[in-house]
């Protein structure tokens, strides 16, 4: 059975629009995983993190793979793709990998929580995210994605920057890859 999930992407270091379109293309041919939706790419000031802006998207997936399986092939993209994670305070990165929602689960794991713990605090993940779900319902908080940015308390800038990112594939409608 396939589930409906919801990755986040950011990009701070280097060729950033490259860096995402690559990360999007590397999920779109994963065995198990089907991108149906892609959010406008933000320009987002960093939260928690020196360096430059970010640029942040939302993508909608779709996945036989579990829950675990699912973060390995992030994490393998990150790492094939210069991503060095350390200990510590977040830094700059070329690229990030979040899962937001695996469908309704609620998992808190060692390493894995769905969904994300932060999302519903950060608006460089909620813009995007009402974008393409506005009705989407946070399966812990019962408010879907526009009620959350709505009263979101979160006042770091985040500036819709590049709705037509995803032209380079075959279906360049907005927000819309495949079906």
């Amino acid at each position: 059975m396939r589930t409906t999930c919801y990755l986040g992407l950011g990009s701070n270091l280097g060729d950033c629009p490259a860096h995402c379109r690559l990360a999007l293309e590397a999920l779109s041919v994963q065995p198990g995983i089907s991108v149906h939706r892609v959010s406008a790419l933000y320009e987002t000031e960093p939260v928690n993190c020196g360096g430059s802006w970010f640029l942040n998207a939302v993508l909608q997936i779709s996945t036989d793979l579990p829950p675990r399986d699912l973060l390995r092939v992030c994490l393998q993209i990150e790492s094939r793709m210069g991503r060095v994670r350390t200990e510590g305070p977040p830094r700059s990165r070329t690229i990030d990998l979040d899962i937001l929602f695996y469908g309704n689960l609620v998992l808190r794991e060692p390493g894995l929580e769905i969904p994300h713990p932060r999302l519903d605090h950060r608006r460089f993940v909620l813009e995007p995210l009402a974008e393409i779900a506005p009705q989407w319902r946070h399966p812990v908080r019962n408010q879907n994605m526009a009620s959350l940015l709505k009263n979101l308390r979160d006042f770091h800038q985040v500036r819709r920057t590049a709705p037509d990112w995803i032209s380079c594939f075959e279906n360049p409608s907005p927000a819309k890859i495949s079906s």
